[in-house]
């Protein structure tokens, strides 16, 4: 079939678009930054650590934030306006795990409640309120979420706590931010091959394979694919979605699991 999409009109482009992507030095964000920029956009890669060498590759900048601190996320975007003249795109990818301390909601502190509430919570609210004010009207703001705020993880309640908080904002922003056409929508990934999973002492690719439906861990890139989606213009109509990117984890259970109990039990 011919004549569908015309010969000047380049899916998911995002030339001309100005983005902020934050925790985009390793990871999910790394591998949105690089998207990003494939795909046209001026980056600003923004990560508790300067990204200096990465900011050079792309051709995009590289601002020293911490998402947890109000006054630096309000920072990172009149930098950013200021540098780049506008915001198009914000990713709030920055998150943390605590694996050695989030286990057992029965013995799991405050203090550890605190800290992923401040970064995976806080800091998504924190990159709304202060891109909203300077972004084009039509823009789009992405959020990083997990499946661990959609359905249920035994031994991650403080990071599910934090991550569930994330979709609820999303939401809250999608509807008030919608008059100006600024579209907010959540990823939200699986058991994903990041650097966090690799400092887990849980084996995330041994899990994958019993429990993921298409038996494997996520790679970033993947979820950066849809993260650019959402990012773009072609997702015009999207807004206050939850886009889950975990291999049909949130589909129920996988035929591995079925196969195991069903050959355990005759």
């Amino acid at each position: 079939m011919v004549g569908l999409i015309p010969p000047e009109v380049h899916v998911f482009s995002l030339k001309a678009k100005v983005a902020v992507v934050t925790g985009g030095g390793s990871g999910i964000g790394l591998a949105t930054v690089r998207r990003l920029a494939e795909a046209g956009a001026s980056v600003v890669v923004a990560d508790i650590v300067p990204q200096d060498a990465l900011a050079a590759e792309i051709g995009g900048l590289s601002i020293a934030v911490d998402v947890a601190d109000d006054r630096e996320v309000a920072e990172l975007m009149e930098s950013t306006v200021r540098h780049l003249g506008k915001i198009d795109i914000v990713v709030n990818n920055a998150g943390i795990a605590l694996p050695d301390t989030d286990d057992d909601i029965a013995t799991v502190d405050d203090d550890t409640y605190r800290r992923l509430f401040d970064v995976n919570s806080l800091g998504v609210a924190h990159g709304i309120k202060h891109a909203a004010p300077w972004m084009s009207d039509g823009g789009s703001i992405v959020n990083v979420s997990s499946l661990a705020g959609v359905i249920g993880f035994p031994g991650f309640p403080a990071y599910a706590m934090s991550k569930a908080g994330v979709i609820g904002v999303t939401r809250a922003a999608a509807l008030q931010l919608a008059p100006r056409r600024i579209r907010v929508n959540v990823v939200c990934p699986g058991f994903v091959d990041t650097p966090m999973a690799e400092n887990d002492p849980v084996d995330y690719g041994r899990l994958s394979e019993a429990v993921v439906p298409l038996g494997r861990l996520v790679k970033p890139e993947e979820v950066a694919a849809a993260i650019h989606f959402l990012a773009s213009d072609d997702a015009a109509m999207v807004t206050g979605q939850i886009m889950n990117v975990g291999g049909g984890i949130s589909a129920g259970v996988s035929a591995q699991i079925v196969d195991q109990a069903l050959g355990d039990s005759t």
